[in-house]
């Protein structure tokens, strides 16, 4: 969740505080699932990892759906190497994400020249490159290319902003950016309802054309391209909803059998009504997705992942009417969420004993305090804090990028889209296999977890050791991630930065622990300890822990931090600012300049004034990526360095030359 989500907490509010309470909305196992015109369905629940747990969906009738098993169902993926790239970027839009939009728009010219006109490099690779004046430009002799150069690919970009999954939060009364609803987008600012730049025959995506294939043809200057697509990202804006869903949004562009069009509570708030079909983005698939090219997503966010489910009453986490708060949890929840018994008060409690805590003084079932449940914060570790998992499981992210069948909205398994001849009537037969579909995530997570270790086990983007043993720098690939740290006691790089999130172990990295309070520990890849808000220090991926002000609207501390470019005063009410003064009590945030003093390691109160960007940890995010294998590539939305552009360590040049790399063995 966003740590400001001012903008969803509009006065334009669809549920009342007061219809609330009349209504007396609880959860229910018991209650009625999605309703749709085509039935009600959808999947069974999970932890607050995606992985395990229990609790259910708000529907005994959906629980169907979560017996399908993972595996190819007899499928025999085909075989052949595509001749074209279909790139779906996926960023967040939520505020604070402008800084992180801006540092990706200065490598996309870069990431645009190594996709369509990679270097040539001598048999050794020690010797530096040369880039040809093209792609069709054959390389000098002795020399070869590092990969394919690719003469076809689409070029698509939507957002994190799927709405208020049916809640009052988000509806757009305040940013036509609340609801993108995984739409394409090429808008010139947040503010702009319609897309008002160029794209292909205003289809939505750019097109590359090399050779000019297409009709009409498409672009192939690389230059413009990139030009062309870095005003689009930007354009994508921080006015997006709070409540970011990055992963449904690429689920629901490329994956979702039947899109809804509409969506929302029913009379009686007991669950959400899915309406029509979104006939606008089907199209737009139709038009982006070949079914034989390599598909590419990439992501950007600086949270982890909010997507919750839409049946039900899992609406209830995003809802931010005046006074409503959660149920409590059961006590058990706080020891062992796995544990049968942790489901909220006001589930049934059949098999359970009696939980005093359950109740309030005055015999209702017991709720949450504001303290206890911020409106901004309802997206982590759910399971413990409120007995249930409103996200969809991770599970459903894998599946989508690795098997032929989905569950439709009637619960039915239906052909994976991503797998299928969206055109049957064109000429194109060829379907691609899960070897053909790649996923990045540039997220919350420190880079110096995911950097090769030099000879001394430091972390090291320009000198680290890859699983050769060659010093390559760069970040680790699937087999190294998979590998133990060098000078850790770590099984491997997944145990720091994920822990087991099935079973609810934490990960071994208290730099990735999601929570409000201050924690303690050391980083297991430098050794850094973390630094308590009273005491004097600095740590150099978070800074420093915080106290966040009670009464807040809620806040988590960071996975990492870095240096903005420019400063900018929080004076006044800009929503983009995280030091903006709150009901007039200092704030000690690291992403704050301290007070009277150039020194970071002063304890001090900080000032107005803000220069670092921060990013939370991006679990979900992580976890569909180690379920990939070598098809998953890992960064962190943290820069090492945007000093040196020059450099191989710049800015998010470490994930896309890591993509690039992947791509050499996929092209």
């Amino acid at each position: 969740m966003s740590s400001r989500l001012s903008r969803a907490l509009s006065p334009f509010l669809v549920l009342s505080a007061v219809s609330l309470a009349a209504c007396q909305v609880e959860l229910s196992l018991g209650g009625a699932g999605a309703s749709s015109s085509s039935g009600t369905g959808g999947e069974g629940g999970s932890g607050s990892s995606g992985e395990g747990g229990s609790g259910g969906s708000w529907s005994d009738a959906v629980t169907s759906t979560a017996g399908v098993t993972s595996g190819t169902g007899g499928w025999d993926p085909p075989e052949f190497t595509p001749d074209k790239v279909d790139l779906l970027l996926v960023v967040d839009n939520s505020v604070s994400m402008a800084d992180k939009q801006e540092v990706m728009r200065l490598v996309l010219a870069d990431f645009v020249d190594g996709l369509t006109n990679p270097l040539c490099v001598d048999p050794t690779g020690v010797a530096p490159g040369f880039r040809p004046p093209s792609g069709s430009s054959a390389c000098p002799a002795g020399t070869l290319r590092v990969r394919t150069p690719v003469q076809d690919m689409h070029i698509g970009v939507i957002s994190s902003s799927l709405g208020g999954h049916g809640s009052s939060a988000c509806q757009g009364q305040t940013s036509a950016s609340n609801v993108d609803m995984a739409h394409l987008l090429a808008r010139s600012n947040e503010g702009v309802a319609e897309n008002d730049l160029p794209t292909y025959q205003d289809k939505g995506f750019l097109v590359w054309d090399a050779a000019g294939s297409h009709v009409p043809a498409g672009d192939s200057d690389p230059a413009a391209l990139a030009e062309k697509l870095s005003d689009i990202v930007q354009g994508v804006g921080q006015a997006g909803c709070g409540y970011e869903a990055p992963l449904e949004s690429f689920y629901r562009f490329l994956v979702d059998p039947e899109p809804y069009e509409t969506i929302s509570v029913s009379p009686t708030h007991e669950n959400i009504v899915l309406g029509g079909l979104d006939t606008t983005l089907l199209a737009q698939r139709k038009a982006f997705l070949r079914p034989d090219s390599l598909l590419l997503i990439v992501m950007l966010s600086d949270e982890n992942d909010c997507s919750i489910r839409e049946e039900g009453k899992n609406y209830l986490a995003a809802e931010v009417a005046a006074g409503f708060r959660m149920w409590r949890p059961r006590s058990e929840c706080a020891t062992n969420p796995n544990d049968p018994c942790c489901r909220n008060c006001s589930q049934q409690q059949d098999g359970c004993p009696h939980d005093p805590t359950c109740t309030d003084s005055h015999g209702n079932t017991a709720r949450l305090t504001a303290a206890e449940d911020p409106v901004n914060s309802r997206c982590w570790d759910q399971k413990r804090r409120f007995g249930f998992d409103f996200l969809y499981p991770v599970e459903r992210y894998t599946r989508a990028l690795t098997e032929p069948w989905v569950v439709s909205r009637s619960g039915e398994l239906v052909p994976n889209p991503i797998f299928s001849d969206l055109d049957p009537e064109d000429d194109n037969t060829r379907t691609r296999g899960p070897q053909h579909v790649m996923f990045t995530g540039i997220v919350g997570v420190p880079w110096q977890d995911l950097a090769r270790q030099n000879a001394l086990g430091e972390p090291d983007l320009l000198g680290g050791l890859n699983q050769f043993g060659q010093p390559v720098g760069g970040l680790k690939n699937a087999a190294e991630l998979a590998d133990p740290p060098s000078g850790t006691t770590l099984s491997s790089t997944w145990e720091a930065v994920l822990g087991d999130p099935a079973n609810y172990i934490l990960p071994a990295d208290p730099l990735m622990i999601e929570s409000a309070a201050p924690r303690s520990g050391d980083n297991p890849i430098t050794g850094e300890p973390l630094v308590q808000p009273n005491a004097n220090g600095w740590n150099g991926i978070n800074g420093r822990e915080y106290t966040i002000p009670l009464g807040s609207t809620g806040d988590l501390q960071y996975a990492c931090i870095f240096p903005l470019a420019e400063e900018r005063n929080c004076d006044g009410t800009a929503q983009s600012c995280d030091c903006r003064p709150i009901a007039g009590v200092p704030s000690d945030n690291p992403l704050c300049k301290p007070e009277g003093t150039n020194d970071p390691s002063d304890p001090g109160a900080r000032s107005t004034t803000q220069d670092h960007a921060k990013a939370y940890p991006g679990l979900r995010e992580l976890q569909l990526i180690r379920s990939l294998g070598e098809r998953g590539v890992a960064g962190s939305i943290c820069p090492a360095q945007l000093a040196d552009p020059s450099s191989p360590d710049y800015g998010y040049r470490p994930i896309m030359n890591a993509v690039l790399d992947r791509l050499s063995t996929a092209l």
